[in-house]
């Protein structure tokens, strides 16, 4: 955790969806904070929470999901229990979003230009003319070659790599302080991933705005975040500075994660995995969630739920130095 006051501030965060059988338990207790400036990478496999923790944050949970218990501050204010037209305004002013697939943040039929002039003009007081020569500078701070000719196009006319630029101009248009990014650069090949989160983090910086990035590769995070928040089956299970969590994993899944990264100049006959897969909603084991797959796994670990200890660098792992043993192949 970063020494400067917290941007956003998540603190026990529950989210629940209700069905016939009851009530099913997504996320559990989830905390963490974002500091002005800072990026915050939030990883795990398909099902850990990473995304449904972003959509909370924003307040675009779909029903029957709702969150149950716990807060969201932002600059001191808390939001998780604004009306949906008080959610409504915050988000483009206050928090903006970027998305795995940028056609589902434009609208095919309207020029980006349009679009962006839209957002600008609704969250501040700018004229047409205004707006407009802003969102051509936005264009053009992202990246977009010739932005005084390109904001007439429509969508299609991009490229992915360039249709992600224009989001990530749309998500900037009224200078938010928070912006959620989920998996925005899943559909790009390896080269336009490195321009995207090369931006993200250059954006961040002269911006101050904080960035929540979630995603599913371990290489995207040591890229981009300056800490990273593990999650699995919807608890943060170990959290700390990127740099450290990555060299030093304190939780077994976090060392299975690493060692499942090919190494450059490293010649290996098979990848390493995680024995398993993520358990689904309504059979989340007792105790650790992660027991069942951790070969250092013992009674304690099968009975009671562990808590992330103190420090910046925390785990939630009864036997933390089990992750070493993950990293020297005796798990």
């Amino acid at each position: 955790m970063t020494d400067a006051p917290a941007l956003l501030s998540v603190r026990g965060l529950r989210v629940v969806f209700d069905t016939r059988g009851g009530p099913l338990t997504a996320i559990d207790g989830v905390s963490f904070e974002i500091a002005a400036g800072e990026i915050l990478g939030v990883v795990g496999e398909s099902g850990a929470g990473k995304s449904l923790t972003g959509a909370a944050v924003i307040g675009l949970l779909d029903p029957p999901g709702r969150i149950a218990g716990g807060s969201i501050h932002l600059n001191g204010q808390r939001i998780d229990n604004l009306p949906q037209a008080g959610m409504r305004k915050l988000r483009g002013r206050r928090i903006g979003a970027i998305f795995q697939d940028p056609l589902t943040s434009l609208h095919p039929l309207l020029t980006v230009g349009a679009q962006i002039e839209e957002t600008i003009r609704t969250h501040l007081p700018m004229g047409r003319t205004e707006a407009r020569a802003r969102a051509i500078g936005l264009l053009q701070e992202v990246g977009i070659p010739s932005p005084e000719t390109r904001i007439d196009q429509h969508p299609h006319q991009f490229s992915g790599g360039m249709r992600q630029r224009v989001v990530i101009a749309l998500s900037l248009a009224a200078e938010p302080s928070l912006i959620i990014a989920d998996e925005p650069t899943t559909a790009l090949d390896v080269s336009i991933q490195a321009q995207i989160t090369a931006l993200l983090r250059r954006l961040c910086r002269q911006r101050g705005a904080g960035v929540m990035l979630v995603t599913h590769d371990m290489g995207v995070i040591a890229e981009t975040a300056d800490r990273v928040a593990v999650m699995y089956a919807g608890r943060v299970v170990e959290i700390g500075p990127v740099g450290t969590v990555t060299r030093a994993p304190r939780h077994p899944y976090t060392a299975g994660l690493m060692a499942s990264i090919p190494r450059m100049g490293k010649r290996q006959a098979s990848l390493r995995q995680i024995d398993g897969a993520m358990p689904r909603l309504g059979a989340i084991p007792a105790g650790c969630a992660f027991h069942p797959r951790c070969a250092a796994a013992d009674d304690v670990c099968r009975r009671a739920v562990p808590v992330l200890d103190a420090g910046s660098h925390s785990a939630a792992c009864w036997h933390s130095q089990t992750a070493a043993m993950v990293r020297a192949g005796r798990g």
